[in-house]
């Protein structure tokens, strides 16, 4: 789903879970329990977003299961699955340090000496740390994708979120 500039995806609607209703949760967020802060979602419809609300979530293993405000059996539920979890970026909490991964995404990547690597074009997880995914484009050194660690004061060197640029310690032929 590609959610407007100003939406994050926060999680996604799994299986139906019983028979009354309820629904499996994945999140995306860190730590994982940040979706459950939320009950009011929006949703991708036939006519655009619409909103979605969950009146009860519990935890289950390491994901959570959810009731659908209104929706009393699983067939009813089921299809709700495998949509995704979407928030207005406004609805936020400002953070004390550090980024949101929306925030990195479309950066321009430049190495200390100057070399132009593309555009951050999304993040994922590896288990050690977090990695950048740079897409080369017509402004860059060539086309090529790289895969950045995002270790910060070793690679990342700054982030200028209002000039749009991710400053690193990175050299095109790595």
């Amino acid at each position: 789903m590609n959610s407007p500039a100003s939406h994050v995806v926060m999680g996604r609607i799994g299986a139906p879970w019983g028979v009354k209703g309820w629904v499996k949760l994945y999140s995306y967020t860190d730590p994982p329990d940040n979706l459950i802060k939320y009950q009011v979602f929006l949703i991708q419809g036939s006519a655009g977003l619409q909103s979605l609300e969950f009146d009860e979530v519990k935890v289950h293993g390491k994901d959570f299961v959810a009731h659908i405000r209104g929706c009393d059996v699983r067939e009813q539920a089921g299809r709700y699955t495998g949509q995704d979890l979407i928030l207005d970026k406004a609805a936020l909490p400002a953070l004390e340090e550090g980024y949101y991964w929306y925030q990195l995404e479309g950066l321009r990547v430049l190495t200390e000496s100057g070399q132009d690597l593309g555009t951050v074009h999304h993040l994922m997880e590896t288990g050690a740390n977090d990695v950048l995914v740079v897409k080369g484009d017509e402004r860059s050194v060539d086309k090529e994708e790289r895969l950045l660690p995002y270790v910060e004061g070793a690679v990342i060197k700054q982030v200028d979120l209002d000039r749009k640029l991710l400053l690193v310690d990175w050299d095109k032929d790595y």
